[in-house]
């Protein structure tokens, strides 16, 4: 399972099956798709990539394709192949790395970053980040940093998914809010925090944790 949080809403899939939901109602939209593997955002569109027929495509609005062949990611700026290649969303090249990534993601400085041979390398220079990275990618002003549970960072706290709960922390750390949530992915969408379960089931809170 896997998703993406952007300021127009959230996309993820879930068994393969691709879906969107764009803020202010969340009302989730899933095409008749192939199988998907990964979703990003990019230019204001949802982008699925569906590596049984080669292609990574739009989940709504206007119709957009790219014939990418054997995709393995998405990120914000960039799609990934299985020979360590990436293209674009027009389609064109934008640069190669040595080997297959198993993780990518776009961070606040606006470059790629990608787990390759166990290592967290930035996309754009092959610069180390992290020799030994955590399981989850975190965004941050700087870049990327990894993490151990699914987290997200807001201009009003932290949040985090652990031991079957969303928590709100403090600024030091300290958790100062929580509430029972099997998901396992989390993220902003503006004001609003969204949490994705493995079953692809969509909950949106305020920030202090209230369901709405």
């Amino acid at each position: 399972m896997k998703a993406a949080f952007s300021e127009q809403g959230v996309a993820w899939v879930a068994g393969g099956r691709a879906c969107v939901a764009r803020k202010p109602d969340y009302a989730p939209f899933c095409p008749r798709l192939g199988r998907a593997s990964d979703v990003a955002w990019n230019g204001g569109d949802a982008w699925a990539a569906l590596p049984g027929v080669g292609l990574v495509i739009t989940l709504d609005r206007a119709a957009q394709s790219v014939h990418a062949g054997a995709v393995v990611a998405l990120s914000a700026r960039h799609i990934y192949r299985e020979d360590g290649s990436a293209l674009t969303y027009s389609g064109s090249p934008a640069g190669q790395i040595a080997g297959t990534p198993t993780r990518v993601t776009t961070g606040g400085d606006g470059q790629d970053y990608v787990v390759l041979n166990g290592e967290l390398r930035r996309f754009s220079d092959n610069a180390l980040i992290e020799p030994a990275p955590l399981p989850y990618l975190l965004p941050t002003s700087l870049g990327v940093q990894s993490v151990g549970v699914p987290t997200v960072v807001t201009a009003d706290g932290t949040y985090r998914l652990s031991g079957g709960s969303l928590e709100r922390l403090d600024n030091g750390g300290v958790v100062i809010a929580r509430v029972a949530d099997d998901a396992v992915e989390v993220g902003a969408v503006g004001q609003d925090i969204l949490t994705v379960s493995a079953l692809g089931k969509l909950r949106r809170f305020t920030g202090s944790l209230q369901e709405f």
